[in-house]
């Protein structure tokens, strides 16, 4: 079943953030599927490059391990095969060209000596003599040599024991001897020739080399004896541990063990003749770390280019919704009514053509409107007049008896005050037709209204009009006053007794025009009053007013000014009440232009 939810966020959505997120989806669906491929190819290729560059550096490592012992070799051979070979130690000493050969190499050698088979020091730099109470002949080395006459002999690093020195401090040295021939007169026997290789120097081949991340290298003898490890002295008091027995078993090549819970890569290379072993690690932390490293090239290379597809997405979905949202305006515009919007036209033939469309609706549309309008306005105009054409002539037939009585009466005066009176208000109605006039002609025409109903009811009310003089000149509608004072005499005074009162004013309040028209007659009850804004009840008689309504009134006031325009009516029984209107302050002058337009 569809969620409405759903439907209602995607109906919801722009056409522009629709693209756009389409597109960008779609991009970064394709953007993943690249990165997963290229990572899959990137981790496969580090892991090899990471593999082949360890065992390209342990190569070199053990290149430069192998020219150094060449180096110590070479000596060995410079200091047999130039020096001891040639001479005779029973008439003459080899010190002097030991010493040369020791200062030229005393960065890496610390002592050269010259021992006979009895273990007797024949020469020595630049040690003078052996440890007392020493016998080396009975050290696994000396023998070892003596058996082995074709073959070098090194020893694992040790302190420097066999000589004593001036110096009180203990060195570390690895032992290397070789087997010799020593001429004594006429007879050659054999001898051991030691040189004592200072393990600072060697150390520091090895020492700071690195392989990758958490990867390091260390050397072991062919019998599982520890020759370096950068944590050798760790080991050697057993606060770390090396599954270095096991390398020295190995043959060359690359393996993968578990070693204390952790997998790692073990290289191993052979150093030349020595059968040392140059073991390379590498634990899977570290290559972690480097695939980790990808991730994170990856991941950047797919943030940017989601990035700039984002960019580019966002730059073709406004190039393509860009006319659709100006013609969105355009509809808007018209659909607030203002009908006159020039329709934009532009972007892609579809929108061209829609956009071509909703003009010539446009067009159309104001056409009606422009007949809608003029045919309201005939109609508007047409009740307008049929309502003001509802003076009922009987006021007309009783005030001209009002006047005839005056005449027998020979009340001249009198008689000649109603009929200016009566003229005056005959031509205030008919002010040429307009159906606005000025609020002093509206006030003009109430007042002789008013004086002829007071000489009719001989003085039973009194009136006044008060107006403030900014109201004077505003615009007013033509006989609005006369049906409201009409009906408070007939409904207000008739039971008064000389007592009546009405008040009519004109005044300002928060810049629109307001009208009130005050007795203190009988009053109306609240139902009374709303049947009077219905004319539910007939409050003026058809024969003694002149048959304009209260209703009628407020219907003509809105018809011309609008609805939030009209009466209101406050009463009290035996309070008398009070009509306000409410007209919009408009200057006399302007109804004047508008209509000469």
């Amino acid at each position: 079943m569809e969620n409405p939810e759903k439907k209602g966020l995607f109906r919801d959505m722009s056409i522009r953030s629709a693209i756009y997120i389409y597109f960008t989806v779609s991009a970064l669906a394709a953007i993943i599927l690249i990165g997963v491929s290229l990572y899959g190819r990137l981790s496969g290729q580090l892991t090899a490059t990471i593999s082949q560059e360890n065992q390209a550096m342990l190569s070199q490592v053990n290149r430069s391990v192998d020219s150094y012992l060449q180096t110590i070799m070479k000596l060995s051979d410079s200091l047999y095969y130039g020096v001891i070979k040639n001479a005779d130690l029973s008439d003459e000493s080899v010190s002097s060209d030991f010493t040369l050969l020791y200062d030229n190499n005393k960065d890496c050698i610390s002592n050269i000596a010259l021992l006979s088979k009895e273990g007797e020091l024949l020469a020595a730099v630049p040690a003078a003599r052996l440890k007392t109470g020493l016998d080396v002949t009975k050290e696994p080395w000396f023998q070892t040599t003596l058996e082995r006459t074709d073959n070098l002999y090194f020893t694992t690093p040790h302190v420097q024991y066999i000589f004593d020195s001036s110096e009180n401090q203990y060195r570390w040295v690895i032992t290397f001897t070789r087997s010799v021939e020593i001429t004594s007169g006429t007879s050659t026997e054999q001898g051991i020739l030691l040189l004592d290789i200072s393990y600072s120097s060697f150390q520091q081949l090895l020492d700071n080399i690195t392989l990758g991340n958490q990867g390091y290298l260390y050397m072991v003898s062919s019998k599982g004896e520890l020759i370096y490890h950068p944590k050798m002295q760790l080991i050697d008091v057993g606060l770390a541990e090396e599954n270095y027995e096991k390398a020295a078993l190995s043959r060359e090549g690359t393996y993968e063990e578990y070693y204390e819970g952790e997998k790692r890569s073990i290289t191993v290379k052979t150093v030349g003749y020595t059968g040392w072993k140059l073991v390379g690690v590498m634990p899977e932390n570290g290559i972690s770390l480097n695939v980790l490293k990808t991730q994170l090239f990856v991941a950047f290379v797919v943030a940017f280019f989601l990035f700039v597809l984002m960019i580019i997405n966002a730059y073709i979905s406004s190039r393509i919704t860009g006319p659709i949202k100006r013609l969105e305006k355009s509809v808007n515009a018209l659909e607030a009514g203002r009908l006159d919007t020039e329709i934009y036209i532009g972007g892609s033939y579809e929108i061209r053509h829609l956009g071509r469309s909703i003009r010539d609706m446009a067009g159309q549309i104001k056409v009606l409107m422009d007949d809608i309008v003029a045919e309201h306005e005939s109609k508007r105009k047409s009740e307008f007049d049929t309502l003001q054409s509802q003076i009922n002539p009987h006021f007309l037939y009783n005030t001209l008896d009002i006047i005839v009585w005056m005449i027998e009466n020979e009340q001249k005066a009198e008689a000649v005050k109603v009929v200016t009176a009566l003229a005056r208000f005959f031509r205030i109605s008919l002010s040429k037709g307009r159906s606005i006039i000025p609020v002093k002609d509206e006030l003009e025409h109430v007042r002789n209204y008013l004086m002829i109903q007071q000489m009719r009811f001989k003085n039973k009310f009194t009136y006044r009009i008060e107006s403030e003089p900014e109201t004077m000149e505003l615009a007013s509608l033509k006989l609005m006053l006369q049906p409201l004072v009409e009906n408070a005499i007939y409904h207000g005074m008739e039971f008064m007794d000389g007592d009546g009162e009405i008040l009519v004013r004109t005044f300002l309040e928060g810049g629109e025009l307001i009208f009130t028209i005050s007795d203190n007659g009988l009053g109306m009850t609240r139902e009374q009053v709303e049947g009077l804004l219905k004319e539910q009840t007939a409050h003026v008689s058809s024969k003694r007013g002149s048959g304009i309504g209260v209703k009628n009134v407020n219907e003509r006031i809105r018809l011309y000014f609008g609805e939030q325009y009209g009466l209101s009516i406050e009463s009290e029984p035996d309070e008398g009440t009070t009509i306000r209107i409410h007209l919009p302050a408009i200057p006399y002058a302007e109804v004047l232009e508008k209509e000469k337009k």
